[in-house]
């Protein structure tokens, strides 16, 4: 009874929908990070590096070899060209989300400053300036006396 209680409040606290919110955003980022890798980047490179296609890459430690009875032994290699893909998804991916957040945290921070007249402060960021301002004078007002 009590894990259900605890659940209860888990999921009416909102963290199992901004979790959830999350996965689903995360997996379409996902997706449009692999097309912006396969169809956009690795293309120009492959070009520059005369047609290579990475993901082709690998050292064959053994071929593949078949029997006398169509028996046959499955070849092993060392697939270095789908590391390069992956290094190449994962720098791409920490490169957008770097800019993606740099441009968030700029638009907050237009909006949580007072001055800005162009965006629209929220209320509680305007109250927290009007106090700091009155701190500001009264500190003046003391220091003078």
């Amino acid at each position: 009874m009590k894990l259900l209680k605890e659940f209860k409040e888990f999921a009416v606290k909102g963290n199992m929908i901004d979790m959830a919110v999350g996965i689903i955003i995360g997996t379409a980022f996902n997706n449009v990070v692999q097309i912006l890798v396969k169809k956009v980047i690795l293309p120009p490179l492959s070009y520059l590096t005369d047609g290579v296609n990475y993901e082709d890459k690998k050292y064959v430690l053994r071929e593949a070899l078949e029997g006398g009875t169509g028996d046959r032994a499955k070849e092993i290699a060392i697939s270095y060209g789908e590391l390069i893909n992956v290094i190449i998804d994962f720098m791409v991916i920490g490169f957008t989300i770097f800019i993606v957040i740099k441009l968030m945290n700029k638009l907050r921070n237009n909006a949580q400053d007072p001055s800005n007249n162009k965006m629209v402060t929220p209320k509680d960021i305007e109250l927290l300036n009007d106090l700091k301002e009155l701190m500001q004078e009264q500190n003046a007002i003391l220091k003078q006396k």
